[in-house]
């Protein structure tokens, strides 16, 4: 990895500025869920995950409870994460179709996932102010892709009203007025040196990929769309 990307994964890792935030993530890793009682949770905030150089970024919202906050890794040993990590196999922009362990084998080809807040919050839903403590964590990782990164997918609202200010404070020229999210929406964000696209998703919870609002098809649309952008070569749709 990167000697930037790697101390700043390092960084974030160790990180204890939400007290809120700090209380939950480590009172989950004690309790646990029944499920997964013997394990050691990570109980951390969760570092980006993906290859130095990635050309795709795709921007989540915040660590699962039982997810990410145990694992250590993003969208890893969740419901989400089966979706995204299938979805990304499926297009040919990861090596497998599971995401279960921090050390399952588990590679993203040019692409890299991170989220605006690194902390599990309760009930997923951080606060304003705990967006903004964490937005220059993301802002610096946006300044070490920045040589490599094409195009980024934001996954849901949160995401997307979270990501636009950092890509502003990282040197790219958000247009104005901001560009509202939808599922599907595309903007090109300028700065000198070139443009990188930025798409919407619907994000892969629960609540939407179980009532249909967001499918494997819609998902593998954006995937495919956004890596092409990024110049990143994909696998056709099958049939």
């Amino acid at each position: 990895m990167d000697h930037g990307l790697a101390e700043l994964d390092a960084r974030i890792a160790g990180c204890r500025a939400c007290p809120r935030l700090v209380e939950w993530r480590e009172e989950v890793a004690r309790t646990k869920r029944a499920a997964f009682a013997e394990e050691t949770y990570w109980g951390r905030p969760v570092p980006g995950f993906g290859p130095p150089g990635a050309r795709l970024l795709i921007v989540g919202l915040a660590p699962a409870a039982h997810g990410g906050n145990r694992t250590g890794r993003m969208f890893t040993g969740d419901r989400s994460g089966d979706v995204l990590y299938q979805a990304l196999y499926d297009v040919g922009l990861a090596s497998q179709p599971t995401a279960v362990t921090a050390d399952d084998g588990l590679e993203l080809h040019g692409v890299r996932v991170t989220s605006p807040v690194h902390c599990a919050p309760p009930a997923n839903k951080p606060t304003p102010g705990e967006r903004d403590t964490c937005r220059p964590w993301l802002v610096r990782e946006l300044e070490l892709l920045r040589p490599s990164l094409r195009s980024v997918v934001v996954l849901g609202a949160f995401g997307w009203q979270a990501a636009l200010p950092a890509f502003a404070e990282a040197g790219w020229k958000v247009p104005r007025p901001r560009p509202v999210f939808t599922h599907g929406a595309r903007a090109a964000l300028e700065r000198p040196g070139g443009p990188i696209e930025l798409f919407g998703c619907f994000h892969v919870s629960q609540r939407n990929t179980f009532t249909g609002r967001l499918t494997p098809a819609m998902l593998r649309d954006v995937l495919r769309t956004a890596a092409e952008a990024a110049g990143l070569r994909t696998v056709p749709e099958a049939g």
